[in-house]
């Protein structure tokens, strides 16, 4: 078993079982395991970003109507499919956060997007892996107050990489 499918059995694990998960005691009866891309080397990426350090917020709205702060933190382009695109990463007290919405959302992949929490290394460089792109709680239960992906981050490339749209 690779890193990453030991990973995803641990999460699927979760979600079956674990009374924080975000699936409803209904949902949990029937759950077989989370859906996914298969393993894709080519979006492991190590990307350098071109710093913006903004001091003015962004205020994302929520699934919930509510709003969170983030700021703009740095901006890296990579390639996908023959295609440059480019992603916008934000931070907050709790860390670094890239949502992101690709073109396969809303027929392979959750419509309002997924996330990623990219890794911090030395020099204005990221470890961004798509193969760890996860659906927002929201995806699962509707109780759930998730950040709505902004339009910068909305590719028109498809990732096929990460978790799939959930079907219950």
């Amino acid at each position: 078993m690779t890193e990453l499918e030991e990973f995803r059995a641990e999460k699927d694990e979760f979600f079956k079982s674990h009374p924080q998960s975000p699936l409803t005691p209904e949902q949990k009866r029937t759950f077989t395991g989370l859906k996914y891309f298969p393993e894709n080397d080519a979006l492991r990426l190590e990307v350098k970003i071109e710093r913006l350090d903004d001091d003015q917020p962004i205020y994302m709205q929520t699934t919930t109507g509510d709003v969170q702060m983030y700021f703009r933190h740095g901006r890296f382009k990579f390639m996908v499919e023959g295609q440059e695109v480019e992603l916008t990463i934000y931070r907050s007290e709790h860390g670094y956060f890239l949502p992101f919405v690709d073109a396969l959302a809303g027929v392979e992949t959750y419509p309002a997007g997924r996330y990623l929490e990219p890794e911090e290394l030395p020099g204005d460089r990221f470890l961004v892996d798509f193969n760890l792109a996860y659906n927002p709680y929201c995806a699962y239960n509707e109780l759930w107050s998730c950040p709505i992906t902004p339009a910068e981050n909305r590719l028109k490339v498809p990732i096929r990489a990460g978790e799939k749209i959930f079907h219950p």
